[in-house]
């Protein structure tokens, strides 16, 4: 049955121009530098949707072997798949039988947007409903009330005074220059830039920070600037005593591994030469930072509180180079450090992103307080029931986002809209997240407790959806509950992160959704050429946590049908029962519509680093010896003993032991190299 919709819908002019399975005519309408890779989809759907043998030509250049090896490799996977969920599920089995006829029989004489809504009811049954514009808003009220928790006890000892109970925290994502851009470098660093170029990329990020580019356009110095401007604005509303500085760690990944070195020179120069920090201490980690506090200080400690364990699994955790998950855990960990070693005080950190600035005119007009004054809220830190009665802790605390050309219109303007009534193409016609990402945006970042129901103090919302910026979690929760991000998470670590507890232990730990903690999103603003660099990176990496987010979720130790439903729509919209099918559909169709745009360089790029990235994850994920959740097992005992080591140095700190008070004043010289020179020489 899969083969006979598959084999409708590539041959529907509503999606695809001309069909690839036909004859072999339109191929000769494809530059001939596209021609392998058509050959290759076209042999790819062929075997799909017959039984039959094709033979195809063998291809010679190895990115194209690649591919056909990636796409030979998904055949017997999206069959088994597909069989053994009709199998399993007659629901399942009796929609796709009904779409199989639909599409054979009535779709002629149908709408285009009305096939898309029946073809994602099979594939994607999250978006499907969402495209009539009446339910939207049932959805959205059943969402909110789901997402409704009961206060039953405030936070006692809320944040009182956030310049100095906050740990600011975010990331620098750094990569090679620019075509061009190396002139911007000083002789000597440019050489060593050059010596880096041959390396093979790591790791693909949305809008790294390419080196050399403008400072203008430098997305650290704007984030920071941003930071700098919210406290001062504090100050001069009497907010904030007037030299009181504010603390921010940085972390630092790269896409190769070479600039690893380089990071901290480059960054501690654009910061002087941009001037004027004298609000602010900037610490910057990089991985031999970490790797320096872990032989320094966590080793030792671990060799005096927990000789019998093996504290290997640190250096795999406690980093910041590699995926989003790594860096992500990192930030957020670090502070416990920060905490028993540098700052008894700090009672929280709080993420933001280097592209999201807090607008505190119109945060002051629309909300009534300040960025640091929303803060201070009892709801942080607050025990509530949730709508099914289950006790959680709103350790956590996640805020929104409203993009730089929407402020004008409000603060409360959601940063994600639903799509217009145009039938979507592509890899959007079986998997198209928008839809329920502007369902929750709306139900849960919108929200403004200023209704009877939902009035912030007798009731809240605790928050799924959240954004790697703007999002927080008080220490005391942090330290008790330990969560993370498995390292090899590439998209969405934040939201991968509550999903390590999701329940784990009562009461849940949960984030609270706090009105108006809004921050204004400027990437589009000032980052449109790194973005733009990233682009095919960015569409393989949500590709690819469709897959993680699959897997992850079936090796928590709960079922995953309570999963399925605490994180949906959005969130759990990544979490199929299809993940090779819904994949595979979505890297062969893009494809084929870049082929049809002609797009050259893009339709090669994604074709190379598409099957290289998702070879890679669907060859471990679909082996019987998939080891994957036995390194997530690993990862959790890792973080249960880095917390377990920092609760006994803080003991023994308590107790003046001289071995932990030694090791503590090791981490202070560690933590005080990684601060920022950043006063401008005379």
């Amino acid at each position: 049955m899969f083969g006979v919709i598959l084999k409708a819908i590539l041959n529907d002019k509503d999606f695809f121009s001309r069909s690839v399975l036909q004859n072999d005519s339109a191929k000769g309408n494809t530059p001939r530098s596209l021609q392998p890779i058509y050959g290759l989809l076209r042999e790819f759907f062929y075997r799909l949707t017959t039984e039959e043998r094709e033979h195809i030509s063998p291809i010679e250049e190895k990115s194209f072997r690649e591919l056909r090896e990636f796409l030979h490799m998904g055949l017997p996977l999206i069959k088994e798949e597909w069989e053994d969920y009709c199998r399993r599920e007659p629901r399942f089995r009796k929609e796709q039988e009904e779409l199989a006829e639909f599409l054979n029989s009535s779709a002629k004489n149908t709408d285009a947007l009305e096939k898309v809504r029946r073809i994602q009811r099979v594939f994607f049954p999250q978006g499907s409903d969402l495209w009539d514009e009446e339910r939207r808003s049932e959805e959205e009220q059943k969402l909110r009330a789901r997402r409704t928790v009961k206060i039953t006890r405030p936070n006692p000892a809320p944040i009182a005074d956030p310049v100095r109970e906050i740990l600011f925290t975010s990331n620098i994502l750094v990569t090679l220059p620019l075509p061009g851009a190396d002139e911007n470098l000083q002789p000597d660093f440019k050489k060593r830039v050059n010596d880096v170029r041959n390396e093979e990329q790591k790791y693909w990020y949305d809008h790294p920070i390419p080196l050399g580019i403008d400072s203008a356009k430098n997305e650290a110095l704007y984030g920071m600037r941003g930071l700098v401007d919210m406290l001062r604005f504090e100050k001069e509303r009497g907010n904030v005593a007037g030299e009181t500085r504010l603390t921010c760690l940085l972390s630092a990944s790269t896409t190769h591994d070479g600039l690893h070195d380089l990071v901290k020179d480059y960054f501690e120069g654009e910061f002087r030469a941009a001037g004027n920090w004298e609000d602010v201490d900037i610490y910057l980690f990089s991985e031999t930072d970490c790797r320096l506090l872990i032989d320094e200080v966590l080793r030792p400690l671990s060799d005096i509180y927990f000789p019998q364990k093996d504290a290997e699994g640190l250096y795999d955790i406690f980093g910041v180079d590699g995926e989003y998950g790594r860096h992500y855990s990192f930030l957020k960990a670090v502070a416990a450090l920060w905490q028993v070693f540098v700052n008894p005080q700090i009672k929280a950190t709080f993420k933001i992103d280097l592209d999201q600035v807090f607008d505190q005119e119109t945060l002051l007009r629309e909300t009534g307080q300040t960025a640091l004054q929303l803060f201070k809220t009892p709801l942080w830190g607050a025990e509530a029931e949730d709508y099914r009665g289950r006790p959680v802790h709103l350790g956590m605390i996640a805020g929104a986002l409203v993009n730089h050309d929407d402020i004008e219109k409000s603060l409360f303007t959601p940063d994600v809209t639903y799509p217009d009534n145009t039938a979507p193409r592509g890899d959007r016609l079986v998997f198209y997240s928008r839809l329920p990402q502007a369902l929750s945006t709306k139900a849960e970042m919108m929200c403004r407790y200023d209704g009877q129901d939902i009035d912030g103090k007798r009731k809240a919302l605790q928050r799924i959806h959240v954004t790697g910026g703007t999002n927080g979690v008080l220490i005391d929760a942090l330290r008790r509950y330990r969560p993370f991000t498995p390292t090899d998470i590439g998209r969405a670590e934040d939201q991968a992160y509550l999903l390590s507890v999701l329940f784990e232990k009562k009461p849940y730990l949960r984030y609270v959704h706090r009105a108006g903690l809004v921050m204004r999103h400027d990437k589009e603003a000032f980052a449109r050429e790194a973005i733009r660099a990233a682009q095919v990176g960015k569409m393989i990496g949500d590709y690819v946590r469709i897959l993680q987010f699959t897997f992850y979720a079936r090796a928590l130790a709960w079922p995953l049908k309570e999963t399925k439903e605490m994180v949906d729509p959005f969130t759990g919209s990544f979490i199929t029962e299809l993940p090779f099918t819904i994949v595979y559909l979505r890297f062969t169709f893009k494809l084929l519509a870049l082929l049809e745009e002609n797009a050259q360089e893009q339709a090669i790029e994604f074709a190379e680093l598409g099957s290289r990235r998702l070879s890679a994850w669907v060859g471990k994920l679909s082996s019987e010896k998939n080891t994957w959740p036995e390194k997530i097992q690993r990862e959790r005992q890792a973080w249960q003993l880095y917390y377990d080591i920092l609760d006994r140095a803080e003991q023994g700190l308590a107790e003046q032991d001289r071995r932990v008070e030694e090791i503590k004043e090791k981490a202070r010289q560690i933590i005080q190299q990684c601060r920022l020179d950043i006063w401008q020489k005379s």
